[in-house]
């Protein structure tokens, strides 16, 4: 993984290897409607889906929740005010953004994610780009 470091974009450096945040509303996914995959930017590893991706409001991608519960970790943050729960990948350790609890039924989660930590792979390129084992679920 410390050759895909060295490919990465200061900002997406930033978000995941030092825990920035990038500027809502002016990412790549925040809008973004295409039917596909979003995985870790770092280690390919694949984390959610379009059909868990809804418009929350909030300026960054929000999902959900993740393809499964053992792509992600949650950590506390304690680095504002208030305690968050920080997401990280767990194969690539990047950080992701932050999980709360006002998002919508049944789980009532709001995985809220930056862009910069995201590779988005519409659905006709997922077998090109090596994720066909992915065709198989609901976008």
């Amino acid at each position: 993984m410390s050759d895909k470091l060295n490919t990465l974009t200061p900002l997406q450096y930033a978000v995941t290897q030092e825990s920035a945040t990038e500027t809502p509303f002016k990412n790549d996914y925040w809008n973004n409607n295409e039917k596909g995959l979003y995985v870790d930017i770092v280690s390919g590893e694949a984390l959610f889906t379009s059909k868990e991706k809804y418009q929350s409001g909030c300026g960054w991608p929000s999902f959900k929740a993740p393809i499964k519960k053992s792509a992600i970790v949650e950590k506390k943050d304690f680095k504002l005010t208030s305690e968050r729960i920080e997401v990280r990948s767990s194969k690539g350790d990047s950080h992701l953004g932050h999980v709360f609890t006002d998002g919508p039924g049944p789980t009532g989660l709001r995985y809220c994610i930056n862009s910069a930590s995201l590779r988005f792979i519409p659905v006709e390129k997922l077998t090109e780009e090596g994720y066909a084992e992915y065709l198989k679920l609901d976008y």
